[in-house]
């Protein structure tokens, strides 16, 4: 499968383009490739099915942040290939259309067939660092309500089934007339017949699911995935609104996250740093060796390349940092006090000009030594 374009480039506008750029650019496109302008033309199928993907992104504030800040990655899986076809196209940008084609709405044709779609699902899903630096499959049990079983329906009697109602106003300059989604059937153009016992006055009942979802690699606290379909069913037999999973991340015990990068204080004692000494430290996926030279300064921070975590958008990998903090002992022995009063008299333990001048500014390009 080919790789998906750019929202901005398929849609032919700027990042900083508004609510009304996006919705022109993304009507002059619909009506080009329109089904019903280009008939059997699968080519002009896919890209009115790609116009109508960006838009629904672009269009929408929270998943636009969520695209802008995390790409394609950000927008979890389905697509309209996995779980949305044409009439729900239909469905949800229709009214941008006006008279374009056929009654007043677009995919006229299909009168009072017009799906409803259904609410959107939140959940949360609580990651380990490893889990977000391999990416994860994960299994949600979701109370979702799903279209029972056994409803039959029955032409609205509000809009005769047309999905609309008419109204004619009189003003200074003549006739108006108007259209809005009727509210017996919420667009529909039917209505509930017969319906078990177990179904609400919509059609619709809860009911628990099993769903699966794949977790990309460096995803972030508070992050929103969305999976096509996954959602709460439309009533009146409409299609499903979708599962949002939003990312919680559990603190590791050990590490400490900054974006892409990672971070671990190292307490060691005074003999190792004066002497130099081979430490190991944790890293996200196992283990590391690191050498402390002799000399080392506490405050020193060791970088380890590519031992962070992945970007979302697959461009790079992060570092570990590794901070190294010299332990202080809060009692000594006698032997160790005569020890340290000698060494408070040598020459070669008394802090120099060098070691003096060397602030928050030199610590801070230790960082990228």
């Amino acid at each position: 499968m080919s790789q998906k374009r750019d929202y901005y480039e398929v849609l032919g506008v700027a990042k900083s383009a508004d609510e009304g750029e996006i919705k022109k650019a993304y009507r002059k496109l619909a009506l080009k490739y329109h089904p019903d302008k280009n008939p059997g033309d699968s080519s002009s199928e896919d890209k009115f099915k790609e116009a109508a993907e960006a838009y629904e992104v672009l269009s929408n504030q929270e998943k636009k942040a969520q695209y802008d800040r995390f790409g394609h990655a950000g927008m979890g899986q389905g697509g309209f290939g996995g779980g949305m076809n044409m009439d729900d196209i239909f469905s949800q940008f229709g009214d941008i259309f006006g008279g374009g084609f056929g009654g007043g709405s677009f995919g006229g044709s299909r009168g009072g067939d017009r799906v409803v779609r259904g609410t959107n699902l939140r959940v949360k899903m609580k990651l380990t660092l490893e889990e977000i630096a391999n990416g994860v499959h994960k299994k949600i049990k979701v109370n979702k309500l799903v279209n029972a079983d056994g409803v039959t329906y029955k032409t609205c009697p509000t809009c005769n089934g047309s999905g609309r109602i008419t109204r004619v106003t009189q003003t200074f300059i003549g006739a108006m007339q108007t259209q809005s989604t009727c509210h017996t059937c919420q667009g529909a153009g039917k209505v509930i017949d017969k319906r078990p016992a177990d179904a609400d006055a919509q059609g619709l009942k809860r009911q628990e699911e099993i769903i699966e979802v794949d977790i990309p690699a460096g995803v972030e606290e508070g992050m929103q995935l969305s999976v096509r379909g996954k959602g709460n069913s439309g009533p009146f037999n409409g299609v499903a609104g979708d599962l949002i999973v939003v990312v919680e991340e559990i603190e590791h015990e050990e590490l400490r996250r900054e974006g892409e990068h990672l971070h671990y204080d190292a307490v060691v004692n005074f003999a190792d740093v004066v002497m130099g000494q081979s430490l190991e430290i944790p890293t996200v996926n196992g283990k590391a060796k690191i050498k402390i030279e002799p000399g080392t300064q506490s405050g020193k921070v060791l970088r380890l390349r590519g031992k962070g975590l992945p970007s979302v958008q697959g461009y790079a990998t992060g570092d570990l940092f590794v901070h190294i903090n010299v332990y202080t002992p809060s009692t000594i022995t006698k032997e160790e006090r005569e020890w340290m009063e000698k060494m408070q008299k040598s020459e070669n333990f008394t802090p120099g000009a060098e070691a003096k001048s060397k602030g928050f500014f030199g610590k801070m390009k230790d960082i990228f030594s």
